[in-house]
C-alpha cells in the first residue's frame, strides 16, 4: 500500500486569493469603507478629513490590526481565541515592570513577544493535546491571564522610563507623516499574507480548519500544527503589547479590554469562515478598517459608547447570517 502524502491540496482561491468569490466579498467591503468615509464627511468633514484624524484612524488600527492577523490563522485553522486582549496586556505589564525595564528597549520588546508566545502555546497545549474546546481553554487564559496582569502591577499603571524611550518612538516617529508603529502593523500584514497564501504552513491551516481528519490521514500532524496556530496568535499579541506600550507609554493591566471582540469580529466581516477553512487577510483587514472607521465616527460625533457597542453587536450578527446564508445557498 502507498505511504500517504504528506502534503495537500492548496485552499481554493476564492478562499485565498483575489478570485471568484473573494474578489467580490473584498469589492463590497471596499463599498463599505467607501461609505463609511462619506458618512465622516458629511457629519463631520472639519474633523474627519484632516491629517491628523487619519493618523488616529491608522495607529487605533495598528494595535489591533496585528492581533487580527493572529485571529485570521486561529480561526481559519477551526479554532478561536478568546485571550488576546487580555494576553496582550499581560505582556505589557511585564514588559514595563522595573526589573525587565532596568535593561533597556530591546529586552522589553523581547519579553513581550516572548510572555504572547508563551501564553499562545500554552493555550495550543491545553486544545491540542489536553483536548479541550478552544472557547473554555482561551476564557480560562483570558481570565487567567487579566489576573496575572492585575497581580504584577498591583492594579496600577506602569510608566516607561525615560531611558526606555525607545520604545515610544515608535508612536511618536513618523516617516512620511506616518508613525513607525503603522508601518510595524503593515510588515506583519504582509508577512501574515504571504505565510497563509505562499507557505506549505499556509495550506496546511486551510486543511486543518477545512476537515482535521483529511488532514491528518494527508500526513499533517494535526495537534503540532494546532499548537503554532495558537503560538503564531500570542506572537501577534506579544507585537501589539509593544505598539500599545508605544501609543499610551505606560503598560497596564486595563490594557486590550474587549479587543478580542473587535480582532474576531473583524475576522468575521472580513468572510472568515467561523468553523474554519476558508478566509483572507486582505478580508480581515478590510473589516478592521471597518470597525475601526465606525469608532472615529462615533467619537467624532460624540455619541454614546454604549451605542458604539450596540452597532457593533449588530454588525456581527448580520455578518454570521450573510455567511450562513452563502453556505447554504452553496450546499449541494
Amino acid at each position: 500500500m502507498s505511504e500517504p502524502t504528506t502534503e495537500v491540496m492548496a485552499a481554493p482561491r476564492s478562499s485565498r486569493g483575489f478570485g471568484g468569490l473573494g474578489e467580490m466579498r473584498h469589492l463590497g467591503l471596499l463599498a463599505a469603507l467607501a461609505l463609511l468615509v462619506v458618512v465622516g464627511l458629511i457629519t463631520r468633514p472639519e474633523n474627519f478629513a484632516t491629517t491628523s484624524n487619519l493618523v488616529s484612524i491608522l495607529s487605533l488600527a495598528a494595535t489591533i490590526g496585528v492581533i487580527t492577523v493572529g485571529a485570521t490563522f486561529v480561526i481559519i485553522g477551526g479554532g478561536i481565541d478568546l485571550s488576546v486582549g487580555a494576553v496582550m496586556a499581560l505582556a505589557s505589564v511585564w514588559a514595563t515592570t522595573l526589573a525587565t525595564q532596568s535593561y533597556g528597549p530591546v529586552v522589553m520588546a523581547i519579553c513581550a513577544i516572548l510572555v504572547g508566545t508563551g501564553a499562545g502555546v500554552v493555550n495550543g497545549l491545553l486544545i491540542a493535546y489536553g483536548r479541550m474546546v478552544p472557547f473554555i481553554a482561551t476564557l480560562a487564559m483570558l481570565v487567567a491571564a487579566r489576573g496575572l496582569a492585575q497581580r504584577m502591577s498591583d492594579r496600577k499603571t506602569q510608566l516607561i522610563q525615560a531611558d526606555n524611550a525607545a520604545i515610544v518612538d515608535l508612536s511618536t516617529t513618523r516617516v512620511l507623516g506616518i508613525p513607525l508603529l503603522v508601518y510595524v502593523f503593515a510588515l506583519v500584514v504582509v508577512l501574515g499574507w504571504i505565510v497563509l497564501n505562499r507557505t506549505t504552513f499556509g495550506r496546511r491551516t486551510y486543511a486543518v480548519g477545512g476537515n482535521p481528519e483529511a488532514a491528518r490521514l494527508a500526513g499533517i500532524d494535526v495537534r503540532k500544527h494546532t499548537v503554532l496556530l495558537y503560538a503564531l496568535s500570542g506572537l501577534c499579541c506579544g507585537i501589539a503589547a509593544i505598539l500599545i506600550m508605544a501609543r499610551t507609554t505606560t503598560g497596564s493591566s486595563t490594557h486590550g479590554d474587549l479587543y478580542e471582540l473587535d480582532a474576531i469580529a473583524a475576522v468575521i466581516i472580513g468572510g472568515t469562515l467561523l468553523t474554519g477553512g476558508r478566509g483572507t487577510i486582505v478580508g480581515s483587514i478590510l473589516g478592521l478598517l471597518i470597525f475601526t472607521l465606525i469608532t472615529n465616527l462615533f467619537i467624532l460625533n460624540g455619541l454614546n459608547t454604549s451605542d458604539q457597542l450596540i452597532a457593533k453587536g449588530l454588525i456581527i450578527v448580520v455578518a454570521v447570517l450573510l455567511q450562513r446564508r452563502n453556505l447554504k445557498e452553496r450546499a449541494p
